[in-house]
């Protein structure tokens, strides 16, 4: 074979390798992995201290990344570079806080000459590394072996196993972390409230449609003048509501397309009679996902949103679940 050519069975060997770096990983999981998630979740117990991520290189960007992970999840985390923390970043270290040093082999320069300075400071220190016996591991106050893993690199040089397995090692402490201290899907929404996801996993009162934009009208009111509130609002809906904003029902712009085909003379009558009722709805507390899985059972394209005595506070329109 051309010394250029592309070996696709030594991408698979490349890939097998990392996948029996990340399965030995098993073997690791014990009592000092448990301590250190015990550590962690005490930081929230206490409502101060933080995580602080940091290695060099390629381990440094596994340690951004679990910071985010542990971030994103509840445990305030933040990653300091090495060189930086030497140069003034050291600032962002208190007693309070548990450093989370990654290094395979426990021997970099720069996070070795940063740990004494740690020490003073009072913060403890967590190692994970491939070397429990390096200078990394002796200056810990706990230490995660990931074991001695080979890299699949032909030079035997290149970081690849053991940045897979060190990540997936990372990600198992953060998500322990998660499970053990109770974080909930709600908590999840108000740590991510941007984009597609976020917006599904907020509640009904935080995306409803409210004041002029949720039209609201007595049984009594005359269909004609409903369509014009509902033209106003640009919503495809009014809620039917007594005197106490109490839902009645609901008519749409569904419900006003078969009522003309039915008779266009009904256009001229009250809505009461021609209103769906009883109709579904949501109540303010439920979360928009669900609601939207509803709809779509359904096949409707708005929902009242109400509280336990079923007082009218809001219409939720599939738009704004779609956006």
């Amino acid at each position: 074979m051309p010394s250029n050519a592309i070996d696709l069975d030594y991408a698979r060997a490349v890939i097998d390798a990392e996948a029996a770096a990340v399965a030995s990983l098993r073997e690791h999981v014990n009592a000092q992995f448990g301590q250190a998630a015990q550590w962690i979740v005490a930081l929230q117990r206490r409502g101060h201290g933080r995580v602080v991520g940091t290695g060099m290189g390629k381990a440094g960007i596994v340690a951004q990344k679990v910071c985010a992970t542990l971030a994103s999840t509840g445990t305030p985390a933040l990653f300091l570079h090495p060189v930086e923390a030497l140069h003034g970043d050291l600032g962002m270290v208190t007693a309070h806080d548990v450093l989370l040093a990654f290094s395979n082999s426990g021997a970099s320069e720069e996070l070795t000459r940063l740990l004494p300075a740690i020490k003073r400071i009072g913060a403890k220190i967590i190692a994970i590394t491939g070397r429990p016996d390096s200078m990394l591991g002796r200056q810990s106050d706990l230490v995660l072996s990931i074991g001695s893993i080979q890299e699949p690199c032909p030079l035997r040089l290149a970081p690849s196993a053991s940045t897979t397995a060190m990540l997936a090692f990372g990600d198992a402490l953060a998500l322990c972390v998660l499970k053990a201290s109770g974080f909930s899907a709600h908590d999840y929404a108000r740590l991510h409230p941007g984009g597609a996801l976020g917006r599904k996993l907020r509640k009904c009162s935080e995306i409803m449609r409210t004041g002029a934009r949720c039209v609201k009208a007595g049984p009594a009111t005359p269909i004609a003048e409903a369509l014009e509130l509902m033209s106003g609002a640009r919503c495809g809906a009014v809620l039917v509501v007594d005197l106490r904003s109490k839902l009645l029902g609901i008519f749409t712009d569904g419900d006003f397309r078969r009522l003309m085909l039915c008779d266009p003379r009904l256009f001229r009558g009250a809505i009461g009679p021609r209103m769906t009722s009883p109709c579904q709805y949501v109540f303010d507390q439920t979360m928009a996902t669900d609601a939207q899985d509803m709809m779509g059972r359904m096949c409707i394209n708005a929902l009242p949103v109400v509280d336990k005595k079923m007082k009218v506070l809001g219409l939720l329109d599939i738009q704004d679940l779609v956006q």
